[in-house]
Formats: structure tokens, C-alpha cells, sequence
């Protein structure tokens, strides 16, 4: 395995960017497009994880962040006619979904952060991020709740760990509800053919959704014989429409052990993406973008979709809020094995 251990500043592109290398493995981490990991490569098994091609542009990269490597949504998806409520407000987002009048995936993504910490050490090369939010930042007039939204990618031997925090910096409850739009390139082994990739999601039940604006109808569903493939790990997830399929989450054994979290195989070399989430990440949605360009997302969101607006109990919505001062952290895993 390469012992290359670093954490640098270099152009990417024509813009800064965070190159982080250790354990085998090569990140670039773009702090002026909301942190987004734009690559993650498996050096010694030649393996292209998140969706990355070197002849696309930046600017083609920005016009539309959610599709390229692994952005991270605050607010996720959709909110019904852009209402958000909370225990003690209101808030009316633009509605940027037209055709199904929603406001699609929040903000935080498309925002310059800074660079707050950059250190290799011990094995490890890692970036942490900051990006203040208050009246300074447009959005604010229509939602004037202050909050510090920090992120963290290591690199090591164990591969990329993503962890997102957010410290309440507002007098008021602040909305939480967190994902990654998580971008895997297909075929993702170098070499590798589309047709040989399948994918097992850990899940559980079914949700539903009212299909004329994609919005969950409050209603969970027992596994079909489809649902079962991805539960059973036969899913193949491109070469095939996958319009939101989301499914509380639970585990899948890897191994022989339970592991909370979904596993993408290519089944000719055997070589494995292995996803593993904290439990704080209770659903997961699958989109593939009519599955014909070289992408799929398998997406763990710690809500469901509209989940502030939803007529259900928190610890089904998956909806929380935290107090003035408080912190919400939430952590996830990329690794890559044979």
C-alpha cells in the first residue's frame, strides 16, 4: 500500500482546493464549493469512487454541485412550497422546483467555506472546514437562524471519514436535517463494465411518495420482490431508471457482521465500496439520474423528505431541532476492499 501521507493546498481546475492523501488513498476537497469532495481514488486497487472526470470544468461542476463527487446537503430535498417549520417558527424558502413548487436541497452546499485546520500526521491526512452563516449570506432574509456548519474529511488506512457538525449560533431552535448526495462513478474499478456493479442498501421498510411532487404520502411498506434486491445486494443501480427509492435503514452483514450502511460490488474483480453510516442516518434514497450517465447515488439522509412538515412523530419523521449553543455532529465511512 502507498505511504504517502500529506495535506496540501493545490489548483484544482482553476480554483484552491485541499489535496489529502494516506492509507492507499487520494482525495480533493473544493472548500469554495460548499466542501464537496470532488474526488476520492483508490490508488492501489484503481478504483474512482465518487463521480469525477478530468475533462469536466469547474464552472460545469457548479452549475450543478449535487451530481459531482460528494456534496453534503443541509435541509435536504424537498420542502413542501418551501415552508419549514419548527417548534417555535416559520420559514419560507424560495422555491427553486418549479415544476413540483418545492425548494430543492438547501444552501450550505453552493457557499465558499474556509480552511479552518489542514494536517497530516500519525498514518492521517485531514481538512476541516468552516462556514459561518448570518445576515452576511443572501438566504438569511428568509431564514435569519445563525449556525456555525463545520466539516471534517480524514483520510487514513480506514479510509474517508466525513463528519459534519453544526453549533446553533441563533436565540431560537434550529432545524436539523442532514445528507450527502453521494455521487458513485460507474463503473467505479478502472476497467470495470456498468452492468457488473450491484448494489445492497440496508433496508427496511419502504416510503412512499406522492409522485406528482415527490413528497412522502406518510405511509411505509413491507419490502417487495424489487425492494428485496437491494436488500439482498442483486440490485444493479444504472442502465435503468431509479427515481427515489427510499427505505428506512438498517443493516446488512459484510463479512459476517452486522454493518449499518450499503456495499457496491463489481462483481467481476470482487472489489467492494463499502458505505457505513452513524444510526443518526435513518433512511436512504436511491437516484440515478434515468440511469445512463455514469453515476448512481445511494444518498443516507437523518430525515426523511418535507421532514419538518410532516404530520408524524419526530423519531419517525427523523426531524430534530437543537437549542440555542448546542451541537449536532454526524459522521460517515468510505472504504474500499477486495
Amino acid at each position: 500500500m502507498s505511504n504517502e501521507v500529506y495535506a496540501r493546498k493545490a489548483d484544482h481546475k482553476g480554483i484552491e482546493a485541499v489535496e489529502l492523501a494516506a492509507g492507499g488513498y487520494r482525495a480533493i476537497v473544493a472548500p469554495s464549493l460548499g466542501s464537496s469532495v470532488l474526488r476520492l481514488r483508490d490508488e492501489v486497487r484503481g478504483m474512482e469512487i465518487f463521480r469525477y472526470r478530468d475533462d469536466v470544468s469547474i464552472a460545469e461542476i457548479m452549475n450543478a454541485p449535487e451530481i459531482w463527487g460528494l456534496p453534503t446537503l443541509y435541509l435536504p430535498n424537498r420542502l413542501d412550497n418551501g415552508m419549514l417549520k419548527t417548534s417555535d417558527g416559520e420559514y419560507h424558502f424560495p422555491v427553486n422546483e418549479g415544476k413540483f413548487k418545492n425548494h430543492l436541497h438547501g444552501f450550505v452546499h453552493k457557499r465558499t467555506h474556509s480552511i479552518k485546520d489542514l494536517a497530516a500526521e500519525d498514518g492521517k491526512a485531514y481538512v476541516t472546514t468552516i462556514y459561518e452563516y448570518d445576515e452576511k449570506d443572501y438566504f438569511y432574509n428568509c431564514f435569519p437562524l445563525k449556525f456555525a456548519y463545520e466539516l471534517t474529511v480524514e483520510l487514513s488506512e480506514e479510509g474517508l471519514k466525513h463528519t459534519v457538525s453544526i453549533t446553533n449560533k441563533s436565540e431560537k431552535m434550529l432545524p436539523i436535517s442532514i445528507a450527502t448526495h453521494t455521487t458513485i462513478n460507474s463503473p467505479f474499478v478502472d476497467g470495470g463494465k456498468e452492468e457488473n456493479i450491484r448494489l445492497q442498501v440496508p433496508a427496511v421498510k419502504r416510503i412512499s411518495f406522492n409522485k406528482r411532487r415527490w413528497l412522502p404520502d406518510g405511509e411505509q411498506h413491507d419490502l417487495d420482490h424489487r425492494d428485496m434486491k437491494y436488500a439482498e445486494g442483486t440490485k444493479c443501480p444504472v442502465l435503468r431508471d431509479i427515481c427515489n427509492d427510499m427505505f428506512t435503514g438498517g443493516t446488512v452483514k459484510l463479512d459476517g457482521e452486522d454493518f449499518r450502511g450499503c456495499v457496491m460490488t463489481d462483481t467481476e474483480s470482487g472489489k467492494k465500496i463499502c458505505y457505513e453510516v452513524e444510526d443518526k442516518y435513518k433512511f436512504w434514497i436511491v437516484w440515478n439520474d434515468k440511469g445512463f450517465k455514469n453515476y448512481f447515488c445511494p444518498e443516507p439522509m437523518t430525515a426523511q423528505v418535507n421532514a419538518p412538515n410532516l404530520d408524524m412523530p419526530r423519531e419517525e419523521s427523523g426531524y430534530s431541532e437543537i437549542a440555542p449553543g448546542e451541537v449536532y455532529s454526524v459522521s460517515q465511512r468510505f472504504f474500499t476492499k477486495n
